[in-house]
């Protein structure tokens, strides 16, 4: 099998405020940011451990017509779980730098600790200690 990565990809209206955000909130770190023309993102990479997500600012293209942000649809279409290992360490740096906590921490009847909280721009985002990779599942 090919070795596949998901890697989500977001639309914020203030990219480089929402980079700031992320990586004080939720510890993510720049891997790569490259500014647009226009004084916004033309895409940027953050990583957190081995994941990454990819951002840029919102403009008006053929791609950013397919897209919704969450001020405009009231709702998000898609929401990132991330496997953290201390998550109540997470938890509490997210709730500091004024996260909108959705969830509460809580343990979860599959095992974990999950909580779900929203960024500035209203983007849901779940935190989790449970790693479902680290557990081999049957098919079926």
């Amino acid at each position: 099998m090919p070795r596949v990565s998901i890697i989500p990809g977001m639309r914020y209206d203030d990219a480089f405020a929402a980079i700031d955000w992320l990586c004080a909130a939720f510890g993510f770190q720049r891997h790569l940011v490259v500014p647009d023309d226009a004084g916004g993102v033309a895409h940027a990479q953050l990583t957190l451990g081995e994941a990454m997500i990819m951002l840029g600012s919102t403009h008006e293209s053929a791609h950013d017509s397919l897209l919704k942000q969450p001020r405009e649809a009231g709702a998000v279409t898609q929401s990132p779980y991330v496997v953290i290992s201390d998550i109540d360490a997470h938890y509490e740096r997210a709730r500091k730098a004024g996260a909108e906590i959705v969830f509460e921490l809580e343990e979860q009847h599959y095992g974990g600790k999950l909580y779900s909280a929203r960024d500035p721009e209203g983007h849901l985002w779940n935190f989790g200690s449970y790693d479902p990779w680290a557990e081999q599942h049957s098919e079926g």
